[in-house]
């Protein structure tokens, strides 16, 4: 088994290190404005799953507050005129639009990202039933001046899964929207949730079966541990009546076992996730992300030789 990472795919592509900057388009979601419902997936906090990224503002003062966040990674030896980074709009829906107005807004703000220097590349969270046609060319034109990928919040190809957290749309829409984009010369990264309740080891790994075998090849996925945060309906009803949680060492054999059944040129973008200490009410565990991470790369590392 071998793995590419984004961080090695992003220092193939860029020969430089490249961070994400999390950002705010202002989009909300239709599971959470009443088109399709008012509470968002049961598990998704009120941050759109996006708790992490910059509050809604203008582009630059987004960015110099993201960047004051990543910078203290980069390496020393490169200086902030060479630091490049992917504008990265995460949180809610951000192909979300209900007119032509919404859309004229994004198409200005994204483009606004993608001009600045030292931004290399657009990435931009959404819904497999939020590409209309005309979002779809808004993103092959952005794509045309500087890379786009899109995230798909998939969570499971399991219905029963998908109606029970409230995804809102069936499995034909997400091969729907990523045909269409491989169509559009846009790369897909699919969200994958691992520990969705209801669901068995075997259930989860037939969800990276599935996506092992589409056509074209899967371009990137996100294996997300399911956190269970407070302020969501998932919380509430654990707190109630809790649901198996994964341990770390259950968590990390699945992991690579998810690993092992994909293509080797699938960039895995995430192994884990994060979520605020102060929203998570289990896996306790999953706060301490050093531990979490170095516990994967060994099984990783064993894995690959």
């Amino acid at each position: 088994m071998k793995i590419l990472t984004l961080s090695e795919a992003l220092k193939r592509r860029y020969h430089t290190k490249v961070y994400k900057l999390s950002l705010s388009s202002g989009c909300t979601c239709p599971n959470r404005d009443g088109t399709l419902g008012t509470g968002g997936c049961t598990f998704c906090s009120a941050g759109g799953s996006g708790d992490f990224a910059a509050d809604p503002a203008p582009l630059g003062e987004q960015l110099a507050a993201a960047k004051a966040l990543v910078d203290p990674k980069f390496p020393k030896g490169i200086a902030p005129e060479d630091r490049r980074y992917i504008a990265y709009f995460q949180s809610y829906t951000n192909t979300y639009v209900r007119s032509g107005a919404e859309l004229d807004r994004l198409r200005t703000l994204y483009r606004e990202a993608i001009a600045r220097p030292e931004i290399v590349g657009l990435a931009v969270g959404t819904r497999p039933d939020c590409l209309p046609d005309p979002v779809l060319d808004m993103l092959a034109d952005l794509n045309r001046v500087k890379p786009v990928w899109v995230e798909l919040g998939l969570q499971t190809v399991h219905e029963a899964t998908a109606e029970a957290f409230h995804r809102g749309y069936p499995l034909e829409v997400f091969e729907s929207a990523y045909r269409r984009l491989a169509d559009a010369g846009i790369p897909a990264v699919v969200h994958v949730i691992l520990g969705l309740p209801g669901e068995t080891r075997a259930m989860m790994l037939e969800t990276v079966d599935y996506l092992s075998t589409l056509s074209p090849t899967l371009p990137g996925i996100k294996l997300q541990l399911l956190h269970v945060l407070k302020g969501t309906a998932m919380g509430e009803a654990y707190l109630k009546d809790p649901f198996p949680v994964f341990t770390l060492e259950t968590y990390t054999d699945l992991v690579v076992d998810c690993l092992k059944r994909l293509p080797e040129s699938t960039v895995i973008h995430r192994l884990t996730g994060d979520a605020p200490k102060k929203l998570l009410i289990a896996p306790k565990w999953s706060a301490n992300k050093r531990l979490v991470l170095n516990t994967l790369l060994a099984k990783i590392a064993r894995a690959e030789r």
